[in-house]
């Protein structure tokens, strides 16, 4: 230690000054106790768990809810996109969609349905409504009607334009929109009533079908059917009344809950609703017009 200190005169000389030097008054900072080291004395100091704050934030924070619901939303955007790129509701109930776009629609429905905003879609108010037929499958009342109309008429005979359904009151209304020769419009009319059998099942009873009487859009008839259709105005102008008002009135076919099926809704949400057979088999229906007091008079396909 002496030959250290000997190679470096400075440090002697200063640790002799600071030796001989008072301290008296000089002012010093006593640490905290608990902060100061002794022997054996391991300072311990709080940690911060940035672990739970991240997971709590990812989870249900305001962050995870937005970017569930802009996956929520752009998951039905692109379903709706399937709906044009196979065709619409026109290539579905002609038989023209193909396999690739059937599969391509299917795996969309799927992606929406685990998204599903409704726990209780049997109860919900979004559920009551004017709802629109987007696609369906075997075994559905809009395949049903589909069929009734393509089976009696050839397809360049008549179409089927659009298919609505009503929800109000535990009664269901299918109606089918038809178009014959483009001039002769007409609508098949199934009545059904509904009931909840759990939160996400509902039943479904077929009570009646109507074919309502057709309605004639005089200036689109062709010319060459215009002199047959004047002598048919005419002829049914001298039937007896009561046949009359029966035609008026439409042909009614009484079902008497003969048939029913039971259906599940595997996501609702105040644009959209998708419903399961006991096949598995879904159908797609986007929101016409919410429910209200003054449905029915809007509306007469409201009245139950």
């Amino acid at each position: 230690m002496a030959s250290l200190q000997g190679s470096f005169p400075a440090i002697s000389a200063m640790r002799s000054s600071f030796s001989s030097t008072s301290l008296t008054g000089v002012p010093f900072i006593r640490l905290p106790e608990c902060n100061r080291r002794s022997p054996g004395h391991r300072i311990r100091r709080p940690r911060t768990s940035f672990t739970a704050m991240v997971q709590q934030t990812v989870e249900g924070g305001a962050p995870a809810t937005y970017a569930k619901e802009m996956e929520r939303l752009s998951a039905k955007e692109s379903l709706l996109l399937a709906f044009k790129d196979a065709g619409g509701f026109e290539a579905l109930v002609s038989g023209k969609t193909t396999d690739m776009q059937r599969i391509d629609v299917n795996e969309r429905i799927t992606g929406l349905e685990r998204l599903n905003p409704s726990p209780r879609p049997t109860t919900s108010p979004f559920l009551e409504g004017l709802w629109n037929f987007e696609w369906f499958g075997s075994g559905s009342p809009g395949l049903f009607a589909a069929k009734v109309i393509f089976e009696r008429f050839p397809s360049t005979l008549a179409g089927l334009s659009k298919m609505n359904l009503v929800l109000k009151d535990g009664y269901a209304k299918v109606t089918a929109h038809v178009k014959l020769l483009n001039s002769i419009e007409t609508k098949f009319v199934l009545s059904t009533k509904v009931s909840v059998e759990g939160p996400l099942r509902m039943k479904e009873e077929y009570v009646e079908g109507i074919f309502e009487s057709p309605t004639i859009v005089e200036e689109t008839i062709p010319e060459q059917l215009k002199g047959a259709y004047s002598q048919a105005l005419a002829t049914a102008q001298q039937l007896p009344v009561p046949i009359r008002d029966a035609v008026a009135n439409g042909l009614r076919v009484p079902l008497s809950g003969t048939f029913q099926r039971l259906f599940m809704i595997s996501y609702l949400d105040e644009e959209i609703l998708i419903i399961r057979d006991t096949a598995g088999i879904p159908e797609v229906l986007t929101r016409l017009e919410a429910p209200s007091s003054g449905m029915s008079e809007i509306n007469p396909e409201y009245e139950s």
